[in-house]
């Protein structure tokens, strides 16, 4: 099949839809198929600026949401002439990674399977970029239901969406856990030290590493409170934030208030060859998801990226986290939002360094079984023949 991945964000950029764009084109190239990715990046930059993102900053003086939906709006439109533009490529299928992107693909008449990668109205609210119940937020919830109902098939990374999906509009989705390159993504430990030296950290350091963006709904600030807690116990203790977000400003505040610049890195968004060469160097790494204006974490890919390069895992028990990582087997879950637990799951990893291998090593085989990106083109590719054959 010749196939179209597509998305009115940028590609590439810093976050898990990125991630699983570039994975699902490895996994359906190794099988067989053409693949191509078309996105917002490929707008001319003056286009999006004058077009995009300067009247939606004015917009949004005016009302909340107002900016946000006429820049999704012209994204799509921007989407569909560019897929118009290449029409002749003769695509068999359309893989949307979000509803204006699939809205654009409609319109072009091409066969088109929407993913579905999380609540769409609902992130823009915890993200104060809309208010809840304003006019805004409903014309973005019915976006999502007319995309739901005419797309040819609709799949969800994770169970909780696909009742979602089903909640929101009657249409019955394929859930697809999200999955890595088990090939790219795998123990590299043997590295630690040779990779410290490259990014200036100390060999001598308990480092914690925490791969999100630095957004609410992520938990970023918490592995920050837990802190003062842990070294208090582990004195020689590194935090590593990798991402950038709208919560970088809180974090800074909080490294401020209890003097932690000496204990906690924040690097901004890295590239993501880089972020494989952290898991190598970190002792511990970190998913602290929160539920936030109705938002919880899907299947992560952090997560999925940490348990499959040998990293031991602390997680909150949100979500899709709670199907990935088995309690005291291949992680460990606190409660989110909770600092103390927190503290204490990284603590125990600390004080027993063995428990935190064997739970990696049972995680890489968990990896290795259940979310590979080979299996997953496999499960895609079926979808793709069930949609063209409607």
């Amino acid at each position: 099949m010749k196939i179209l991945i597509a998305t009115a964000y940028d590609y590439p950029h810093a976050g898990g839809l990125s991630t699983h764009v570039t994975t699902l084109k490895a996994g359906l190239e190794s099988r067989g198929h053409e693949v191509d990715i078309l996105s917002f990046s490929n707008v001319s930059p003056v286009l999006r600026k004058v077009y995009a993102q300067g009247p939606s900053f004015l917009l949004n003086k005016v009302k909340k949401g107002k900016g946000i939906v006429w820049s999704h709006n012209v994204r799509k439109k921007m989407l569909q002439a560019l897929i118009e533009k290449n029409k002749h490529k003769q695509y068999d299928i359309i893989n949307a990674q979000d509803p204006f992107t699939a809205l654009a693909a409609f319109e072009t008449g091409i066969p088109t399977v929407a993913t579905v990668h999380g609540y769409m109205t609902f992130e823009s609210i915890s993200k104060g970029s809309m208010d809840e119940g304003s006019a805004e937020a409903e014309y973005m919830k019915e976006v999502e239901r007319k995309v739901y109902k005419g797309a040819r098939a609709i799949i969800t990374v994770d169970q909780r969406l696909k009742e979602y999906v089903k909640k929101e509009s009657g249409v019955e989705a394929t859930a697809i856990r999200n999955f890595i390159d088990i090939h790219g993504f795998k123990p590299d430990k043997d590295k630690k030290v040779e990779y410290r030296k490259k990014y200036n950290v100390s060999t001598q350091d308990k480092v914690l590493f925490v791969p999100r963006r630095l957004t609410k709904k992520n938990g970023v600030i918490y592995p920050a409170l837990a802190m003062p807690r842990i070294l208090e116990k582990h004195p020689n203790t590194h935090l590593i934030y990798a991402g950038s977000g709208e919560a970088m400003g809180e974090i800074k505040k909080i490294v401020e208030e209890n003097k932690l610049e000496k204990n906690v890195t924040l690097l901004g968004a890295i590239p993501h060859g880089q972020i494989k060469e952290y898991y190598a160097l970190t002792d511990i790494v970190l998913v602290p998801s929160v539920h936030s204006a109705g938002v919880e974490e899907a299947t992560s890919i952090s997560a999925l990226e940490a348990m499959g390069s040998g990293s031991p895992l602390v997680a909150c028990a949100v979500g899709g986290l709670k199907e990935i990582v088995n309690h005291e087997v291949d992680g460990l879950l606190v409660e989110e939002k909770n600092v103390e637990e927190l503290a204490d799951a990284v603590i125990e990893y600390l004080d027993n360094p063995l428990k935190g291998e064997e739970f990696a090593a049972r995680a890489r085989t968990k990896i290795e079984q259940e979310y590979s990106h080979i299996a997953a083109a496999e499960k895609y590719e079926s979808i793709y023949k069930k949609a063209l054959s409607k």
